[in-house]
């Protein structure tokens, strides 16, 4: 299989994956659970480099102490152990998550402020200086259009972690390896031939046929280089719903890639 490289743009740093993880798990901020996030966290890096994409630094450095924070709660208490004293509370014993929940809720503080702001920018759009206009002639019979929601990077990384599941419980106990060349052009020209004679959405899972991993990577890199093509459409109805995928008339349909 010929090397492909993807850079990466929609993650906005390793505070914003770990946000979404803990937001995706519903887990209280304040009391982090070390071991389960820390495990969601490395999948996460592990399929991203599984998939050949670019990793930045930052997301390793934070890997990393994910597992220090880890190593550290499961480290036994010593009584000679320092405590930090406090003039309201007593004595009590620092925390190893702290740092971390602390930057994390920082990060949340600021990430809402800057939706909020992108929200008010959103309206401020719909505002325009000209004198009221009659348009109740424009808007009969008309009826609302049905809102998608936008499906990111993450909603398919969990996608592809539901199907790497499903595939290696439904994996024979003995089997036999073989090697197998899948062109990514070729995996391309098969979605775009199967979605556009099949007119309608299909399922995600369903673009996966076979369960060996070399053909599930190439697919799910065959959709994103689609996807970046704007020749296929990927939707979902719901927060955390299954995502289906269709053909985009009017897209590209050279499989060339860059």
């Amino acid at each position: 299989m010929q090397e492909y490289n993807v850079k990466v743009e929609a993650f906005e740093g390793p505070l914003d994956l770990l946000l979404h993880l803990i937001n995706r798990l519903e887990i209280d901020i304040y009391d982090i659970p070390v071991a389960q996030i820390t495990e969601q966290y490395l999948f996460y890096i592990h399929t991203m480099k599984e998939l050949q994409l670019d990793v930045a630094s930052e997301y390793l450095v934070m890997a990393a102490t994910l597992l220090e924070i880890k190593s550290k709660m499961l480290l036994p208490k010593h009584e000679e152990e320092i405590v930090i004293e406090d003039e309201e509370f007593g004595e009590f014993e620092e925390d190893p998550r702290e740092e971390l929940m602390n930057r994390l809720i920082e990060y949340r503080k600021y990430k809402e402020a800057a939706d909020d702001l992108k929200e008010l920018e959103e309206e401020r759009s719909h505002i325009y200086t000209k004198p009221p206009s009659d348009l109740s002639a424009l808007v009969k019979n008309v009826e609302p259009e049905e809102v998608k929601l936008d499906v990111s990077l993450y909603d398919m990384l969990g996608a592809l972690q539901k199907l790497m599941r499903r595939k290696k419980l439904q994996k024979p106990l003995q089997t036999r390896i073989t090697r197998q060349e899948i062109p990514i052009e070729k995996r391309m020209e098969e979605l775009i031939e199967d979605l556009r004679n099949f007119k309608g959405r299909k399922h995600f899972f369903d673009l996966f046929p076979e369960s060996s991993k070399e053909y599930i990577v190439v697919t799910f890199l065959a959709i994103l280089e689609l996807l970046k093509k704007n020749t296929i459409l990927l939707e979902q109805e719901n927060n955390f719903s299954d995502i289906y995928v269709s053909y985009q008339e009017g897209g590209a349909t050279e499989v060339g890639y860059y």
